[in-house]
């Protein structure tokens, strides 16, 4: 059975090991990445970019408290960086390019697919049919537990 590691013990891991220059592959939890991350189920690989660019999924330390998402980056003004979740309508985090541990290079189903990291950059150009897209995915795969 999988263990389930609280963030404050995992993300401090995880950081050490993306600036040592590994990759480091993990199960995220939640499910403000649905569609292109089924959380709980898909496993990303990370690793630490020198470049950080619109449309990119990273792991960021945010500026409201001390918390860690694993968000797509929408936009990019000088050092300051903002993220959503794809499976989010409204709501983002903000961050300075500091406080990106990682970025995501894989996304594995638990069948061993690897989905494409393409399809998720044009999602957010796309979120004035984000809400009726999300609803019919919503409701043809409902979360898996």
């Amino acid at each position: 059975m999988p263990h389930t590691i609280p963030n404050d013990i995992l993300i401090p891991q995880i950081a050490t090991l993306l600036q040592e220059g590994k990759e480091v592959l993990f199960t995220p939890t939640g499910n403000s990445m649905r569609p292109f991350i089924e959380g709980g189920q898909d496993v990303v690989t990370l690793r630490k970019l020198p470049h950080i660019k619109v449309g990119d999924i990273c792991l960021a330390q945010i500026s409201r408290l001390p918390a860690y998402v694993l968000h797509r980056v929408i936009r990019i003004e000088s050092d300051q960086i903002t993220l959503m979740g794809d499976g989010n309508l409204q709501g983002e985090e903000h961050c300075t390019a500091d406080n990106i541990l990682g970025t995501v290079i894989r996304i594995q189903t638990p069948k061993g697919f690897r989905k494409p990291l393409t399809r998720g950059r044009l999602w957010y150009h796309i979120r004035k049919w984000r809400r009726i897209l999300l609803k019919i995915y919503r409701h043809t795969y409902p979360i898996q537990r």
